[in-house]
C-alpha cells in the first residue's frame, strides 16, 4: 500500500514537473489571472472559485487530457534511487545490444558520408534556397540522382540482431524450453497467451459491436454503425480523451476518425504550433542534411510505388523532412532504450562541448520509414496537422518497432508473442514451416517493423490503428500476423520452401482485419 502511494507521488510530481514546461501551462495560468477579475470571484473561495471557474470554461477538461495522454506515454515508476537508464531499459543485455546496434548504423551512415564526400549537414547557397522554398509544394516532381545513396538497414538486417539477442544468465548448457528452442526469439521474456489477450481486447468479443465487421449475429450492421456514430460524435462534443480511447476499441467511423485520432493524442492545433511547423520548414530550407537524401531515397522506393500513397509523396517529403530537424522528438529518448547519435564540429571529436545530436531528432531513417506516415496522409490535409499527429504516434508507438528493448510493445516482445502464439495454437503448422527452412518470423517481421502499413488495404490498416490508439498498445501487431498465418494454414502446409510459403503471403490488400482477429481469439482458439 505504502509503495503504491510513493509510485503515485512520484507520477504526479514527474507528471507536474512536465507540464510546468507545456504551452497550456501557462495558458492556465493565463486564465487564472483573468478569471481574479471577475466579481463572482471572492477572496475567502478563491481555491474552489477559480476551480469552478476552470470546469466551466473547459480548461479543466483540457488539463485532464493533457494528465491523461502523459499517464499513455508515461513509463511504469521505478525506485526512486534507480539510474536514468533503468528507465530507458531496465535489462542491461537489452542496452548492450541496443547500444552495439546503434554503432552498426552509424557505421553505416558515416562509411556512405565518407564514400560518397558528401557532409552530414551543410548551409545551402541563398539560390539553392530560394528554390527549394518555390518547389516546397511540389518536391515529388523533383528527381535527384539518389543512385549511389542507400539505406542505412532495412528490416531484415534488424531482424538478423534480433535473432542473435541473448540473455547471459542462460548458459549454454542450460535445457532450453521448446518454446524457445524452436522460435527464432532466443530471450525469456514474458508475453500473454490468448486467455490473456481475450481479457486485455475483451471489446473485439464475438457479442460486441465492431466497425470493419459486415455481419453480426446481434445487430444489423447499419444500425449498430447509426448508433456508433451518433455517441462519437457526443465523445467529440465531450472533448474527453479517455472516453475517445475506449469507444474507438469498436472502430472509428470514417468521418469522426480524424478528430478522434487527434483528441486521444491531445492534438489542438493552436496557432503557436503552426509558427513551430513553419520554422522547422525554415531550418528545411537553410539547411541541407545527409538524411534529407535517405529520406527522399525512401519515399522513391515505398511509397512511390504503393498504388494507395502515390499521391501523398509531397507531403510525405515535407512531414519527414520536417520531422529530422524536430528537436522536440528528443524528450522521448528518456523512455526509449535507444540513445540519439552524436556528431562533433571538425577537428573536435571526442569533445562534448562540441557534439551535437544527428539528426536535430536523434532517428536516422531506415527502409520503410515513411510508411509510418503514408496512411495518415488519408486522415489529415493540413501539413502542420498531419506533423503533428505523425510526431505523436511516433514518439508513442512507432519508435518501439525499430529498437531494442522489453518492453511489451516493443519489437522484440512483439516477434516473442508472435511465434509463442503459432507454436502453442497451430503447432502443426509452425513445426511444418520450420522443417522447410520458412521461419514463420521471417515472413511476419516486415509487417509488424511497418505495423502493417503498405501491406493491408488502407480502410483495414485505419481499422487497426484504431485499436493501437485505443488499447495503447501494439501487441494487437503480433496477434493479426498470427491471424494472417492460421487464415492461409491450409496453404502454407502444402508449402515446400520459403519462397513458396512468401508468395502465398505476399498479397494482404484483400484481408479483412476484424474478422480475422475475432476469429482468431474468440472462435477457433479454445
Amino acid at each position: 500500500m505504502l509503495q503504491e502511494e510513493s509510485d503515485l507521488s512520484l507520477i504526479i510530481a514527474q507528471i507536474v514537473q512536465k507540464l510546468k514546461g507545456s504551452n497550456l501551462y501557462a495558458q492556465l495560468e493565463r486564465q487564472a489571472w483573468a478569471c481574479l477579475q471577475r466579481p463572482e470571484i471572492r477572496l475567502e473561495s478563491l481555491k474552489e472559485d477559480i476551480k469552478e471557474f476552470f470546469k466551466v470554461s473547459g480548461w479543466e477538461k483540457k488539463l485532464q487530457n493533457a494528465v491523461y495522454s502523459e499517464l499513455n506515454v508515461f513509463p511504469l515508476p521505478s525506485h526512486p534511487s534507480a539510474p536514468p537508464e533503468h528507465l530507458k531499459e531496465p535489462l542491461v543485455y537489452m542496452r548492450k545490444a541496443q547500444g552495439s546496434w546503434e554503432k552498426r548504423i552509424l557505421k553505416s551512415l558515416n562509411s556512405m558520408c565518407t564514400e560518397l564526400s558528401i557532409p552530414l549537414a551543410r548551409k545551402r547557397p541563398v539560390g539553392e534556397q530560394k528554390e527549394l522554398l518555390n518547389k516546397w509544394n511540389e518536391m515529388g516532381t523533383d528527381e535527384p540522382d539518389l543512385s549511389l545513396f542507400r539505406p542505412v538497414y532495412a528490416p531484415k538486417d534488424f531482424l538478423e540482431v534480433l535473432i542473435n539477442l541473448r540473455n547471459p544468465n542462460y548458459e549454454n548448457g542450460d535445457s532450453l524450453s521448446f518454446r524457445t528452442h524452436l522460435g527464432l526469439i532466443q530471450v525469456p521474456l514474458k508475453v500473454k497467451d490468448i486467455p490473456e489477450l481475450k481479457e486485455c481486447f475483451v471489446e473485439l468479443g464475438l457479442s460486441t459491436g465492431q466497425l470493419g465487421i459486415d455481419d453480426s449475429t446481434q445487430v444489423p450492421p447499419e444500425l449498430f454503425e447509426n448508433e456508433h456514430v451518433r455517441i462519437g460524435q457526443k465523445v467529440l462534443a465531450q472533448q474527453d480523451s479517455a472516453a475517445a480511447q475506449q469507444y474507438i476499441r469498436q472502430g472509428s467511423p470514417t468521418a469522426l476518425r480524424a478528430e478522434l485520432w487527434a483528441l486521444i493524442l491531445n492534438i489542438s492545433s493552436q496557432p503557436e504550433d503552426i509558427l513551430y511547423y513553419e520554422q522547422l520548414k525554415t531550418n528545411v530550407i537553410q539547411h541541407d542534411l545527409l538524411v534529407d537524401s535517405l529520406i527522399y531515397k525512401d519515399v522513391k522506393l515505398t511509397a512511390s510505388n504503393d498504388d494507395y500513397y502515390f499521391v501523398f509523396e509531397d507531403y510525405l517529403y515535407q512531414v519527414l523532412l520536417c520531422f529530422s530537424r524536430d528537436t522536440s522528438v528528443l524528450g522521448h529518448f528518456a523512455y526509449n532504450s535507444a540513445s540519439p547519435p552524436k556528431s562533433y564540429i571538425r577537428g573536435k571529436l571526442g569533445l562534448e562541448e562540441y557534439a551535437v545530436f544527428y539528426p536535430p531528432n536523434g532517428v536516422i531513417p531506415f527502409h520503410g520509414f515513411s510508411m509510418y506516415v503514408a496512411p495518415l496522409c488519408f486522415l489529415y490535409h493540413e501539413p502542420y496537422k498531419l506533423y503533428q499527429i505523425f510526431r505523436e504516434m511516433y514518439v508513442r508507438f512507432f519508435f518501439r518497432l525499430h529498437s531494442i528493448s522489453s518492453h511489451p510493445s516493443g519489437i522484440v516482445s512483439l516477434c516473442l508473442l508472435f511465434e509463442t502464439l503459432l507454436q502453442t495454437y497451430l503447432p502443426q503448422l509452425f513445426y511444418h514451416l520450420r522443417e522447410i527452412g520458412a521461419q514463420p518470423l521471417r515472413i511476419s517481421f516486415k509487417w509488424m517493423v511497418r505495423a502493417f502499413s503498405g501491406y493491408l488495404a488502407t480502410d483495414q490498416l485505419l481499422l487497426l490503428w484504431d485499436r493501437i490508439l485505443g488499447y495503447n498498445s501494439l501487441e494487437i501487431l503480433a496477434v493479426l500476423a498470427a491471424a494472417v498465418f492460421a487464415f492461409r494454414a491450409v496453404n502454407l502446409m502444402e508449402v515446400t520452401s520459403l519462397a513458396a510459403a512468401e508468395a502465398v503471403l505476399a498479397d494482404l490488400s484483400t484481408l479483412k482485419v476484424m474478422p480475422l482477429l475475432q476469429i482468431f481469439l474468440f472462435a477457433t482458439i479454445t
